[in-house]
């Protein structure tokens, strides 16, 4: 597939997500199962709650992942620059989309050390696919990915279901786990590994943790259905139909975290696909996430200005915060021993 092809797809994907026509339709995150203990008497003062976190050894004021987004050369560099100055401004962590494009073509797509500039401060994340680390140059691209952008970790995405219904994709899997491995022993940088919106199972988590990987993003269903955005591309009948079959694949995002929270107690955990305010990602960070990662829910201010992707996370983190006010939680660390209900009483989804 040629560099302009590649530039047309990921056009047509932030097309697709901003259309709304992305939605896994019907299958839910796992987090409206579930309800907080509410609490009546806080003892705390709402302005003092504190939301630090960290990641890959960065500090956040807020424990909010600007999650990796895509989209043709000609509108990345303007969403790019939004997001990267309003991460700063917010002090949360950013994450860009696949570089691969950039990396081959020159089109550099915003993705550039002028990012650093703009944020100098938060923990940046440079992102290649699991996939292309198979191709001759996969090394080169992973180390390029971080140097371009002088990133402090290199974010890898899985997404076989994708590429498997795309009729373009990359069918051949055999050997990622140890392109991965190789990777994270040569690319000097912290290894995030993430799906892209179906979610990781326990024996998947244990053996990238083997692998050496330092954090893990769950990335579960719930959010972008990337299978739902290959259908509403395919140009062939047959296409859409055997995509479409897949539009509710996957481990919901609050199952695959807890569950993988379980098998690794220690490995820092990224809850990502779905994420639509901050009493879900309250939620998440109380079943075992560090860091709550949003995308398809901040593009479209992402395309408008820095102002506009400000004031959505203004609003996610006011959320938060009353989260932890309306459970008596005093920092990040209380939250995560506020009780969860379930939503309906006569259910018990989360022993």
């Amino acid at each position: 597939m040629s560099d302009t092809d590649l530039s047309r797809r990921k056009d047509d994907h932030l097309n697709i997500v901003l259309d709304r026509r992305a939605g896994p339709r019907g299958a839910g995150t796992g987090l409206d199962a579930l309800q907080f203990e509410h609490c009546a008497l806080p003892e705390l003062n709402l302005d003092s709650i504190d939301l630090g976190s960290s990641l890959v050894g960065k500090s956040l004021r807020a424990p909010l992942l600007i999650s990796s987004m895509t989209g043709g050369a000609d509108r990345s560099a303007a969403i790019n620059r939004h997001l990267a100055e309003a991460a700063q401004t917010l002090g949360i962590a950013m994450g860009v989309g696949s570089q691969r494009v950039g990396l081959r073509s020159g089109n550099d797509q915003g993705l550039t050390r002028e990012l650093r500039r703009l944020a100098p401060d938060i923990p940046l994340l440079g992102n290649i696919g699991a996939a292309q680390l198979l191709e001759r140059d996969g090394l080169d691209l992973a180390h390029r990915s971080v140097e371009t952008l002088q990133a402090d970790a290199l974010i890898i995405h899985l997404n076989p279901l994708q590429e498997a219904v795309q009729a373009e994709g990359d069918r051949n899997w055999l050997g990622v786990l140890e392109a991965i491995r190789r990777t994270v022993e040569s690319v000097g940088v912290p290894v995030v590994v993430k799906e892209v919106g179906a979610g990781i199972s326990p024996p998947v988590a244990v053996a990238l943790a083997d692998a050496g990987v330092h954090v893990i993003d769950v990335a579960g269903l719930g959010g972008t259905s990337w299978a739902a955005v290959e259908a509403a591309r395919a140009e062939r009948a047959e296409d859409r139909r055997v995509a479409e079959a897949f539009i509710g694949w996957g481990i919901p995002t609050a199952i695959s975290l807890q569950s993988v929270r379980r098998a690794l107690p220690d490995m820092p955990l990224i809850a990502s696909g779905g994420m639509r305010n901050g009493v879900d990602a309250a939620k998440a960070l109380c079943l075992g996430a560090d860091v709550i990662g949003q995308a398809a829910g901040v593009l479209h201010q992402a395309t408008l200005s820095t102002e506009a992707v400000i004031e959505h996370f203004d609003i996610v983190i006011r959320q938060l915060r009353i989260a932890c006010f309306c459970t008596g939680s005093a920092n990040l660390a209380a939250l995560r021993n506020a009780r969860l209900l379930p939503a309906d009483p006569t259910l018990s989804l989360f022993p």
